[in-house]
């Protein structure tokens, strides 16, 4: 099968790395390609509605704390006409749309997954069970439920030995920040690095008073690592709306890092919430922002303290940054 491969537009790639393959399936109009091109291309939820549907297999790669490549295939795609074994991804996601007739895509996906779990016991099998937005508050927790059931009633009538199978579902829809939530999930099982991150997020949390902290992957808008307190939706929320409000200024940053001396600009930003708190804004690499909730009182009286922290946390960062491109491009 011919495949298509495409940049994500604003980055430059290295297509000399070896990436991280995420397979992305779903019926005919399910909001697969809508996902992709929502959270990777930025493209409006409502202009996702007018996308064409996917006719073959397109490859995008995408750099973020790992470099990416989402597989996005066509509805009618079987394990022959893939064109890849399924042991070379790392993660497969099938989306359903919420509203659909279950029983096709749940027989297709669970084909996929079964074949994936006998090639590839660790690939983790994400459900996305999307357009949530549909359906008021209790008829989409409903059909939720019902089709994670199904599922497992499935599986355990195919075999008993899949009826332990890890597969997460996800409740997602383009119009919120669902999806983004399930996404970084989903990705935060295929870094490494991450208990480093989080311990960096942690010792950072402590040393600068900050209630929450994020590292954000700036163009996405997906969190590639957190803190150990938990993740609060309205918490998350607010984060994932000022990186798109500072997204905004992105040529601006662009015109101030361009100085005599080509020393490389790391714009930050601040504001006061009506809840009583401060959220900041930190650049730790050209690609990924630290945000952080602090109280207000400790924001004035330390700045100067978390400028600090921010500095040895984005060292650490971009160390480990160091160490995973040199790892992939086969220099350790």
């Amino acid at each position: 099968m011919a495949l298509a491969a495409k940049s994500n537009g604003t980055q430059s790639l290295d297509d000399s790395i070896q990436r991280t393959k995420i397979l992305l399936l779903g019926q005919q109009g399910s909001g697969k390609t809508s996902i992709q091109q929502f959270l990777f291309n930025d493209v409006p939820a409502k202009q996702t509605f007018f996308l064409e549907p996917t006719s073959r297999t397109t490859k995008h790669p995408y750099d973020t704390v790992i470099p990416l490549e989402i597989w996005d295939c066509p509805g009618n795609i079987t394990l022959d006409s893939l064109g890849a074994t399924l042991s070379e991804f790392s993660s497969i996601i099938f989306v359903i749309d919420i509203q659909d007739s279950y029983q096709q895509p749940i027989a297709r996906m669970l084909d996929f997954f079964v074949a994936a779990y006998q090639e590839n016991p660790a690939a983790t099998l994400e459900v996305f069970v999307h357009k949530a937005e549909s359906l008021a508050e209790d008829y989409k927790i409903e059909n939720f439920r019902h089709i994670q059931q199904r599922v497992i009633d499935e599986l355990f009538d195919t075999s008993q030995e899949y009826e332990q199978m890890p597969v997460n579902f996800h409740l997602t829809s383009v119009y919120d920040h669902s999806i983004r939530e399930a996404f970084s999930r989903v990705l935060h099982k295929l870094i490494d690095s991450l208990p480093y991150l989080e311990d960096l997020l942690n010792v950072f949390c402590s040393n600068s008073q900050a209630s929450k902290a994020f590292l954000f992957d700036v163009k996405s808008r997906l969190y590639v690592a957190t803190d150990e307190s938990p993740v609060d939706a309205s918490t998350h929320s607010l984060c994932c709306d000022y990186v798109r409000t500072l997204n905004a200024f992105g040529p601006l940053y662009k015109s101030a890092s361009v100085n005599q001396d080509s020393r490389l600009f790391y714009p930050s930003a601040a504001v006061t919430l009506a809840q009583g708190a401060t959220l900041t804004y930190h650049l730790i690499t050209p690609q990924l922002a630290l945000l952080a909730m602090l109280h207000p009182g400790v924001f004035e009286e330390r700045r100067g303290l978390l400028e600090y922290n921010v500095v040895f946390f984005r060292e650490g960062v971009q160390e480990i940054a160091v160490v995973e491109r040199d790892a992939r491009a086969g220099n350790l």
